[in-house]
């Protein structure tokens, strides 16, 4: 089987529809992935860019040609935006959209993760830092983030109407965004896997959204 057959088959795009490539960002350093980095712009790892070469490639078999790229303003979702491309996909200009940036953790970024609990006023979601109310000083709440998510995917789907759109974005707005999809709450789609380099596809429809794959991993 090749790397590209791995993938689920996607049809092409039905009339009035938008369809989203929604591509979590390569994996970051490690020291950076010792501390809460959320919206801050640390540098992706470099030996999982090299040892991650074959699922750049799968994801650039599998990405629709002739879409619109959207990056976030961090380094990671440029550079992996970059290596998509390298590894085979035609070389595409992109937009950088602020909206579909990671949750800001505000002052509590660079904090070490077995630290924040003590500084928490709530109980954290079992599967991301904090809960999904939690506003950090500074910074803003998962509930916030998908407000800003869904408004930019409305956004984007208006501006790209019928179009594919691939966005190189993040884990926590990856979620908020099937949070819109699925007309749940922010701590609802914290329960999701989102893993680096994963794929998760969104479509609008004219009556309402639809998710066709979450944490898809290339090759796998």
């Amino acid at each position: 089987m090749t790397q590209q057959a791995a993938f689920l088959d996607t049809p092409a795009l039905a009339p009035g529809v938008t369809r989203f490539w929604l591509i979590r960002h390569a994996l970051v350093e490690e020291n950076a992935r010792l501390r809460l980095y959320g919206s801050t712009d640390v540098p992706l790892c470099p030996e999982s860019l090299v040892s991650q070469e074959p699922m750049y490639r799968a994801l650039a078999a599998r990405l629709p040609r002739d879409a619109a790229w959207v990056v976030t303003p961090l380094s990671r979702t440029r550079v992996t935006a970059e290596h998509i491309q390298k590894a085979g996909y035609p070389q595409t200009g992109w937009t950088v959209e602020p909206d579909l940036i990671e949750q800001s953790m505000g002052s509590y970024h660079g904090l070490e993760h077995h630290r924040l609990p003590e500084r928490l006023a709530l109980t954290p979601h079992p599967f991301w830092p904090m809960a999904a109310e939690e506003v950090p000083p500074g910074g803003e709440s998962m509930d916030q983030v998908l407000d800003r998510v869904g408004a930019a995917l409305e956004r984007l789907a208006d501006l790209h109407d019928g179009r594919d759109i691939v966005a190189v974005s993040h884990g926590g707005a990856i979620r908020a965004a099937c949070a819109h999809a699925l007309g749940v709450d922010a701590a609802t789609s914290l329960r999701l896997s989102v893993q680096n380099l994963s794929l998760t596809i969104l479509e609008r429809h004219p009556a309402a959204w639809r998710i066709v794959t979450v944490n898809e991993l290339p090759g796998a």
